[in-house]
């Protein structure tokens, strides 16, 4: 049949579906299913050229396994979004990180194809082994498992745990290596570079080539398959007496490299693949963002671009009134290289994000004091404690969520030692789009009962210089975070000179009358704009920016207890355990009698949406913040 572009990706709504067609319409189902993605994601936005890259893969996958019985664990959610079309959400995928549509990640709850939650990295290989193994327990002998990892993930020490397991255990896992070179930024470290020698050996390719044609026969061996099977292994294994192959040290069957946009040779390979047992992993050479040739020529760019032209691939910027303020990772990339000219000591550490957070400014101004270490946050964190144990001061920037994974090395590593690193965490509070895998609704409450720790956020540009100012000074000596949210902040006059602030100094942003506001971080500017425009309401509450959360600063707090019975706290972080409750201790612990009404992040996880959708939902903006001291002033006024 001669069909028109997009006719065949019509005719396909869940992969049973695709698995209908012959195989040579395959690739026209790619065509179709990129231009899909190009269509959506120019208009409504969202990750691009991650699942560009894996276009191919993703029909190949679903045209070969019997999902979803077969269990595909996606790594990386970027790389999902033609796994997401083409499971049944094609007509929904336009609502794509959208407020109350679809997720931009694979989700259990969303669709029986999505096997595991995912958005941080890194966790394929071990839930799918999981999965592995209980099939086997269950005696579901026929059932495949595949983690397809990529983007980078595979630098993360999680990875790593699950192919030491997967070796020794008798499941079929397959793992799909899916090698683009790239996470967000280029991929760094010592594992790139042995990927990168193994796709250029003469010797293994000349014996990789052999090992396909003896994979090409063996369909045909029936019950001999395992014994064809195994010389396969044998064969790999002679070959590489002198060259080592890292995962048949780990017991895994490895083969490739083959190409990742081949999607016939992939559909024959994956066949072959399924007949033979236990652990096995696959390299596939891709290109991020293969189909779009300003997505090829700049991978960072077109990670996640925005909107778009899809013809010219002009970016589409948003319509601004007048000055804007900067970005508050911006503000940290310049101020470390301003601090980092002044104090030699100073080093910059992220995991894998150096554009995200802006650390990569430094890393092109001062590249031999800044280090991008991979997707490896746990490394990250006691690379930073042994550079602090030699008397340098690390900033360790990493995402707030991020942060959780390595949350024992900041405990053990740095704090029980007491070490002078400096955590500076990007993204803190509601992320947007990115949704709950991405909020950092946690890191107040889990960094606040940490010894040693000095837990701050800044209320504005200005303040997070000073913060950082403050944070490397010598006197200072002891562990120290800085969280502040993604996107812009408020003050556009934002670079000048750095000033230190005392550690556990709060300060009056203005006095009142009844209620007194107490903020963390950037939530204060909501609270300014609410004490603004009560004053025609005759409502005047006071207003006090807290700057840290602990050290808390106890002789403010015994001021406005003393004068206050009426308290409201506004932080963009989860209420359990936060800021709020710090407060309420305080309360307490030195038997003051107060109302007190906390506003933040409710003890659930928030969905995705824009940042500003999602303060509304958790009433924390400025109107919230109104409504919570009219309702002190007055009762009657529900909250």
């Amino acid at each position: 049949m001669d069909y028109k572009p997009g006719d065949l990706l019509k005719l396909i709504n869940k992969p049973e579906d695709l698995r209908k067609l012959p195989e040579s319409d395959l690739l026209r189902v790619c065509s179709d299913l990129r231009d899909y993605i190009i269509d959506i994601v120019s208009v409504n936005g969202g990750h691009f050229g991650a699942s560009l890259g894996v276009v191919e893969l993703t029909v190949a996958l679903h045209y070969v396994f019997n999902t979803p019985f077969d269990q595909l664990v996606w790594d990386v959610g970027h790389q999902a979004y033609g796994h997401k079309i083409l499971t049944g959400r094609k007509d929904s995928f336009h609502t794509n990180r959208i407020y109350k549509g679809i997720s931009g990640f694979p989700k259990r709850s969303e669709s029986e194809y999505d096997t595991f939650g995912v958005g941080h990295s890194s966790t394929s290989i071990s839930a799918a082994l999981g999965m592995a193994v209980a099939s086997r327990i269950k005696g579901e002998k026929e059932r495949q498992h595949i983690a397809v990892i990529g983007d980078g993930a595979m630098t993360a020490g999680l990875a790593f745990e699950g192919l030491n397991h997967g070796g020794v255990e008798n499941s079929n896992l397959l793992v799909v290596l899916n090698d683009n070179c790239m996470s967000i930024d280029p991929n760094v470290g010592a594992l790139k570079e042995y990927l990168t020698d193994i796709t250029t050996s003469h010797t293994y390719n000349k014996v990789k080539d052999e090992v396909w044609k003896l994979l090409g026969v063996i369909s045909r061996f029936g019950p001999n398959a395992q014994e064809i099977a195994s010389n396969v292994e044998n064969a790999i294994k002679t070959s590489l007496l002198k060259q080592s192959n890292f995962f048949e040290s780990l017991r895994f069957r490895y083969f490739g490299p083959v190409d990742g946009h081949d999607v016939n040779r992939l559909v024959k390979v994956m066949n072959d693949l399924k007949d033979i047992p236990g652990p096995k992993i696959l390299h596939c050479l891709t290109v991020k963002g293969k189909g779009y040739d300003l997505a090829e020529k700049d991978q960072t760019k077109w990670h996640a671009p925005g909107l778009f032209d899809k013809i010219s691939g002009e970016i589409v910027k948003p319509a601004k009134s007048g000055p804007q303020a900067p970005k508050y990772q911006d503000v940290f990339g310049h101020s470390i290289v301003e601090l980092a000219k002044l104090n030699p000591k100073i080093v910059g550490i992220t995991p894998a994000m150096p554009s995200g957070c802006s650390l990569n400014i430094m890393m092109k101004e001062i590249p031999e004091r800044a280090f991008d270490v991979g997707i490896a946050e746990q490394h990250a964190v006691t690379f930073s404690a042994g550079l602090a144990t030699q008397g340098m001061i690390p900033f360790c920037n990493i995402y707030s969520s991020f942060m959780q994974r390595g949350y024992d090395q900041v405990v053990h590593d740095v704090a029980l030692q007491n070490l002078h690193v400096v955590f500076c965490l990007d993204r803190g509070g509601l992320a947007g789009a990115d949704g709950p895998t991405h909020h950092g609704a946690f890191d107040i409450a889990y960094f606040r009962c940490i010894p040693n720790m000095i837990v701050s956020a800044p209320m504005d540009e200005v303040e997070l210089r000073n913060l950082m100012f403050t944070a490397q000074l010598e006197s200072t000596n002891a562990p120290f975070s800085i969280r502040y949210p993604r996107g812009n902040g408020v003050t556009i006059d934002w670079r000048k000179a750095f000033q230190e602030i005392q550690i556990g100094k709060g300060r009056k942003i203005c006095d009142g009358d009844e209620v007194a506001i107490l903020t963390i971080g950037h939530p204060g500017n909501f609270a300014v704009q609410a004490c603004q425009e009560m004053e025609s309401e005759g409502i005047n509450p006071a207003h006090f920016d807290m700057r840290f959360v602990k050290p808390i600063d106890e002789e403010l707090l015994h001021q406005v207890f003393k004068k206050y019975k009426k308290i409201l706290t506004v932080e963009d972080g989860c209420l359990m355990g936060g800021f709020g409750s710090a407060v309420i201790e305080f309360m307490a612990d030195n038997s003051y009698n107060a109302t007190v009404l906390r506003l933040g992040i409710p003890d659930r996880f928030i969905e995705h949406g824009e940042q500003k959708e999602l303060y509304d939902e958790c009433h924390f903006n400025s109107d919230a913040i109104k409504n919570a001291v009219r309702h002190l002033v007055d009762e009657s006024v529900l909250v």
